[in-house]
């Protein structure tokens, strides 16, 4: 495949985009593919009671089009809506895979996007794992280009231009149709990073999503002819001088068949259903707690971190006093003192219950946080966690862990992958359900349409009438 380098930024993706064909995939990235989607499957179950996905639900019935289906039903809507949806789903939870480039972010967010695309337009397997890997590429490299936080913008920004990009690819869009796809995404459809910040709302899991359908109906308008502002990286008011700080694209980064390192396969996974960054201070709770014979022995816990996971999880008080699920799983203080209260981390321990427990205010109170410049240095490569217990008779007792089973020295194996979605599964499928979804995902790249995948999923137990 051969690369120009038209004008804009807009344009170089597009061009980018329009050129890469499945035969340029690594044998690698296409693996990667199957296991994102398998895990991003899995997190989508698990959400299916989730108020947020229960209220999309509601949505997509107003929207009652015979196009895309909702993970765990029979129901079917359009693209755009069915991406919110299942969107939400994917993220609700905290649980799918991540990127850390200078902005932070969760690339499976194109996973669902680009399947409700894909179903719509009668793609097959292939089709949707070529446009997975150009999601993951445009959104990880603009990751990689500029940080969006520091002034306050949301990273989902970035999934507005991926997301536009693989689904205009699915839509079998043109160069400059790809162009106006990402001009109009970009350009109207702008998130604040306030969804991440304080006391944290449904909206936490849906952002992403919302950027999504956004970014499909964006793509679905460029296909009819419809422009958008331009140069809308590079423009005097566009984004470059409004959202980032220090944007440093550079379109040779981007994967080729002859430069085969995609980015999906630099992608971070979870077998904990938590903030990314607070993982390995789970691990080092757990490895602490049997050393523990009795937790009102404690008389402090200091878990020091990185800058990231402190900026993210415990600077904010409303971490330290979390209401919300949203909230709780996004706080090291909560999630490090369920750690050591239940011996382990699973989607109940941000349920309404667990927040009421009255166990939990008191030993969030023996615990502090801050920064470890030493642990910061080692990040991303590192997301490392130091947790130490002092005694009430003196004795300290002190576990770090580096790396968590997922992150870039530890990946997921196969195995993995169909334990975690199998344990997510036995509450709403049926054995040979799991089996078959397992099957179709595996074989993806072979799969002529998605009919047999969304009939397999389908939830076998029945939903309360509103749900």
């Amino acid at each position: 495949m051969t690369k120009t380098k038209p004008a804009s930024i807009a344009q170089q993706i597009a061009v980018y985009a329009a050129s890469l064909s499945y035969a340029d995939l690594s044998a690698h990235a296409v693996k990667t593919v199957k296991q994102r989607v398998l895990d991003s499957l899995a997190c989508a179950l698990g959400a299916y009671d989730a108020q947020p996905v229960v209220a999309g639900r509601r949505y997509a019935r107003t929207v009652p089009v015979n196009r895309a289906t909702l993970i765990g039903t029979a129901e079917r809507t359009t693209a755009d809506t069915a991406a919110f949806v299942n969107g939400t789903m994917v993220r609700y939870l905290d649980y799918n895979d991540g990127y850390i480039g200078k902005e932070l972010g969760h690339p499976s967010d194109n996973i669902p996007a680009c399947l409700a695309v894909a179903e719509a337009e009668g793609k097959s397997g292939q089709d949707l794992i070529l446009a997975i890997v150009l999601g993951y590429e445009v959104q990880c490299r603009l990751q990689d280009a500029a940080r969006l936080y520091s002034l306050g913008w949301d990273h989902v920004n970035y999934v507005l231009i991926s997301v536009a990009v693989a689904a205009g690819k699915l839509m079998g869009l043109s160069a400059d149709q790809l162009t106006q796809a990402i001009n109009m995404a970009a350009g109207g459809h702008v998130a604040l990073r306030q969804v991440r910040a304080g006391e944290l709302s449904g909206w936490k899991g849906c952002s992403a999503a919302n950027a999504a359908r956004n970014a499909i109906v964006c793509a679905a308008l460029a296909r009819e002819g419809l422009t958008g502002p331009s140069p809308i990286f590079e423009g005097e008011m566009g984004f470059i001088k409004q959202l980032s700080l220090d944007m440093n694209f550079d379109i040779t980064r981007f994967a080729t068949a002859e430069n085969p390192d995609y980015a999906i396969t630099h992608t971070l996974t979870k077998l904990l259903p938590t903030q990314g960054e607070i993982q390995t201070a789970v691990w080092a709770a757990l490895k602490l707690r049997p050393q523990i014979a009795d937790l009102d022995a404690v008389k402090s816990i200091h878990v020091e971190t990185t800058n990231a996971a402190y900026r993210i999880t415990a600077r904010d008080a409303e971490k330290w006093r979390p209401r919300t699920r949203e909230t709780a799983d996004h706080s090291l203080p909560f999630t490090v003192a369920r750690a050591f209260l239940d011996g382990g981390i699973t989607m109940d321990s941000y349920s309404d219950e667990s927040l009421r427990d009255n166990r939990i205010i008191p030993l969030m109170d023996k615990i502090t946080a801050a920064e470890d410049p030493a642990l910061t240095a080692t990040f991303p490569r590192h997301i490392a966690n130091r947790v130490t217990v002092t005694l009430k008779s003196g004795e300290v007792l002190t576990e770090q862990v580096d790396t968590a089973r997922g992150g870039m020295d530890t990946p997921m194996t196969d195995e993995d992958f169909e334990a975690k979605f199998d344990d997510v599964a036995q509450k709403y499928l049926s054995n040979a359900q799991a089996g078959r979804v397992r099957a179709f995902v595996w074989q993806l790249d072979g799969q002529g349409d998605f009919t047999a995948l969304f009939d397999a999923l389908r939830v076998n137990r029945p939903a309360a009438p509103d749900a």
